[in-house]
């Protein structure tokens, strides 16, 4: 019984946001007048039966779901998913509508509740997460067309923007929406941190060879001890950090993240 959930929960898993190829995505012609645009609103919900394995692996890397979203805070790129999926089910089980506010997550518990701001233009939408993705470098959250609209990133395709858990009688601390006039979001991909100087130096004078003067190394504490950060950046936008990104896996550097000042 327990090898035929697993398998049940790795069929809905692909069957999730990121689980078709060859078919392209994108929005609707029109949106219908009664797409949901408000918040959703948090409830205590059971856990899905099908969408919370222990772990799972997805394109060769495994993942492992949270046991609770409680605290959970994240930075990084968000994307949308429409058409392709509308109907579908998600790896919830539920099928996916892209005109109700949710959202796909690769780790966090099915469902969770999150706010997500965009930390360009400062708007914030809760979303009730019941996928799992995006499966992608670089991107954090897969939201629904109707999320991406009210976050204003249906144009571009993606944004910069924070997560945080909210659920009944708790809600998320207020976003700090650090950007400049232009609304340009400071960032960058953060390659390695270290306690050893000399390991951080070996990897910035690579990155510096290859990326020239996006290439920084840096000095802060950490448990009480100089850490050194390897970083590239600033990064223009959301395009040039995924194509170093992509270049970074081709060198075999996997262990980035973003960063934001």
């Amino acid at each position: 019984m327990i090898a035929v959930r697993l398998i049940i929960a790795s069929l809905l898993l692909l069957l999730g946001a990121c689980g078709l190829t060859g078919v392209r995505d994108g929005g609707p012609s029109q949106a219908p007048r009664d797409m949901q645009t408000h918040d959703a609103v948090p409830r205590a919900e059971a856990p899905s039966r099908y969408g919370n394995p222990s772990s799972y692996v997805v394109n060769g890397q495994r993942y492992y779901t949270l046991k609770t979203s409680r605290g959970f805070v994240e930075r990084g790129v968000a994307s949308w998913y429409g058409t392709k999926f509308h109907g579908r089910r998600t790896s919830s089980g539920e099928p996916y509508d892209m005109y109700r506010m949710t959202a796909a997550h690769k780790t966090l518990p099915l469902p969770s509740y999150v706010e997500v701001t965009n930390l360009t233009n400062g708007r914030r939408a809760v979303v009730r997460v019941n996928d799992r993705g995006p499966f992608h470098e670089n991107r954090i959250i897969d939201l629904s067309y109707a999320a991406a609209k009210k976050l204003g990133i249906l144009a571009k395709g993606t944004g910069l923007v924070e997560i945080r858990t909210v659920g009944p009688g708790y809600h998320a601390a207020p976003v700090r929406v650090a950007r400049e006039r232009n609304g340009r979001v400071n960032f960058r991909i953060q390659v390695g941190a270290f306690f050893e100087r000399l390991n951080a130096e070996r990897l910035y004078q690579r990155l510096r060879t290859i990326f020239g003067h996006l290439a920084l190394l840096e000095q802060g504490q950490s448990q009480g001890r100089p850490v050194y950060r390897v970083q590239l950046g600033p990064m223009k936008d959301v395009a040039q950090s995924d194509r170093i990104v992509e270049r970074l896996l081709a060198l075999g550097l996997g262990q980035h993240q973003l960063v934001f000042e």
